[in-house]
């Protein structure tokens, strides 16, 4: 492999691949952690990143992509097995000597979460901070990109109503650019980030109708809010987007939790950690503007 620095999982995805622009705007050499050496993969390596190919359930595959590494970037899907997947990605990252771990976490994650999602993230914490392996937890709100999500967004521009069960909670959404650029960051600089947990909020705070109003002003067109129920989004899920039952059982507790409060909140973390304040949710929308054409 080559001289990498820096191993992102979840390289071809949101975060991750927002992680890999900005640790190679920065100029650092970076390899990512891919389960198939695919056309994405292909274009990351054109782009000059080292390709390593395996999953979490292989320790053996973890530990050889952690050869040379300083600092590394976890993210597991929303599916089981995170609690062993972090077992095995902290106990490579010990061996090969690496000095940082960066793990993405959900804001939802508490010992007491009803979701099994949220409770094992949780959990998955504890497993880092014992590894003995410095790690900085990152807890992010919803991310602003549930907006553009193929489920949902392209709902969302044909009806011309949001219908998230989220009755009148608040949260101040986070884009998942800004994640990328707070992980690399912290990858390439994790002094004073060690421990840490960092809760990841854009700059304003808006229930659903205010994030409707601030579509429609990108938009040019009349976006509503028409919040559903818990149940109708549980069986949307079920029946129409075919969600597995782990991932449902997420979804409703965590729609539960938004409406308690959980996720509300605004901080500057984006903008302490990385020098450049957070991108609004008009601001988001501009730059995604396609996903609504």
């Amino acid at each position: 492999m080559s001289e990498a620095e820096f191993l992102v999982s979840g390289a071809t995805g949101r975060t991750g691949g927002a992680a890999v622009d900005e640790l190679l705007r920065m100029g650092k050499r970076v390899r990512a952690y891919v389960r198939k050496d695919d056309e994405k993969a292909a274009a990351l390596r054109s782009r000059g990143v080292d390709i390593a190919v395996g999953d979490f359930t292989d320790i053996d595959d973890i530990r050889a992509a952690m050869e040379g590494i300083r600092s590394a970037y976890f993210l597991h899907p929303i599916a089981p097995g995170i609690i062993s997947a972090s077992a095995y990605f902290a106990q490579a990252a010990k061996e090969a000597g690496v000095t940082a771990i960066v793990n993405m976490s959900q804001i939802s994650a508490r010992r007491e979460a009803v979701s099994h999602a949220a409770q094992d993230h949780w959990l998955a914490e504890r497993v880092f901070d014992w590894s003995g392996v410095a790690t900085t937890h990152l807890r992010p709100t919803f991310f602003a990109d549930w907006l553009i999500y193929p489920h949902w967004g392209r709902e969302i521009w044909a009806k011309k109503t949001i219908s998230f069960p989220f009755a009148n909670g608040r949260h101040a959404p986070i884009a998942s650019e800004d994640q990328g650029r707070v992980i690399a960051h912290i990858l390439a600089n994790p002094r004073g980030h060690e421990g840490k947990i960092y809760t990841l909020h854009g700059p304003v705070e808006m229930n659903h109708t205010e994030i409707a109003a601030a579509m429609s002003e990108v938009l040019g067109a009349k976006i509503d809010y028409a919040p559903s129920s818990i149940e109708e989004f549980k069986q949307k899920m079920e029946q129409s987007y075919k969600f597995p039952p782990f991932l449902v059982q997420h979804l409703v507790e965590v729609a539960q939790n938004y409406r308690d409060g959980i996720f509300a909140g605004t901080n500057d973390n984006v903008e302490r950690i990385t020098g450049t304040p957070a991108l609004s949710v008009q601001a988001f929308i501009k730059k995604h503007r396609n996903v609504f054409a």
